[in-house]
């Protein structure tokens, strides 16, 4: 069973990680994809040039910037230019920074917010306007359980994705009466890019915290971008799905 068949997504950070997976998920079930990245390489052409040929998709890829407002303002415009309709935006794309409190510098934590919070409300409010006129879609912000747990050396991450979720709320609070529903994922450690950067110390002691004993795999957050994205969540919206396997 496809859940996606005959809609448009567009997903931020698709080249690697989290958004690598949300976009293989979404294409193998039936969805064509606006594939964003920061900037093109071979690697990711050929990537997406295997997906479409084996899901009989059309993948698009979009490049821009998320530190960048201008270039995320372009990145709708492509978007836009492109006169399909949009179902669903996954705001996947984001940077980790770990340091204490007294030793984060405003510039990184301002760094961190620009890339983590305000580009992906710039990029949602752009192509939110485009999805009222159809009255209805599905945006996804992939948020973190670092904006809820507040552990020592997460102040500027964790506040950027505590800001992403409760923006998640107010927004599904105007965005309803278009029939746009809007969601937050919080992931615990998931085995991507980021995973590897840890410090060892703190990335067991995270895993150690959950009842599953184990890092998240990218799939896991993916699925469920697609349950969030398809009609089976139609009456879901202004929620924060914690996907952490079990973190007390």
């Amino acid at each position: 069973m496809t859940l996606l068949d005959n809609k448009t997504a567009v997903v931020t950070g698709s080249n690697r990680g989290i958004g690598l997976e949300v976009m293989t998920t979404f294409a193998e079930h039936g969805a064509d994809v606006f594939a964003c990245a920061r900037r093109e390489s071979a690697a990711f052409t050929d990537t997406i040039a295997a997906l479409a040929e084996r899901t009989g998709r059309t993948i698009t890829p979009v490049y821009f910037d998320l530190a960048d407002a201008e270039q995320v303002k372009a990145g709708v415009r492509t978007i836009v230019a492109a006169k399909k309709k949009i179902d669903i935006v996954v705001n996947n794309a984001g940077v980790a920074s770990g340091a204490l409190f007294q030793m984060t510098s405003l510039t990184d934590m301002k760094n961190l917010f620009d890339v983590n919070f305000f580009a992906p409300l710039l990029f949602a409010q752009g192509l939110s306007r485009l999805m009222a006129r159809s009255r209805a879609g599905s945006i996804i912000h992939i948020a973190s359980t670092a904006g809820l747990i507040g552990d020592a050396g997460t102040t500027a991450y964790g506040s950027s994705k505590a800001a992403l979720m409760y923006a998640t709320k107010a927004m599904a609070t105007e965005l309803g009466e278009f029939n746009i529903r809007v969601n937050a994922i919080a992931p615990n450690v998931t085995k991507t890019d980021m995973h590897d950067q840890m410090d060892d110390k703190a990335r067991e002691r995270l895993i150690g915290s959950t009842a599953l004993k184990r890092a998240a795999e990218p799939r896991e957050i993916a699925n469920a971008a697609l349950f969030l994205a398809s009609d089976l969540a139609s009456y879901i919206t202004g929620q924060v799905l914690r996907v952490d396997g079990g973190q007390i």
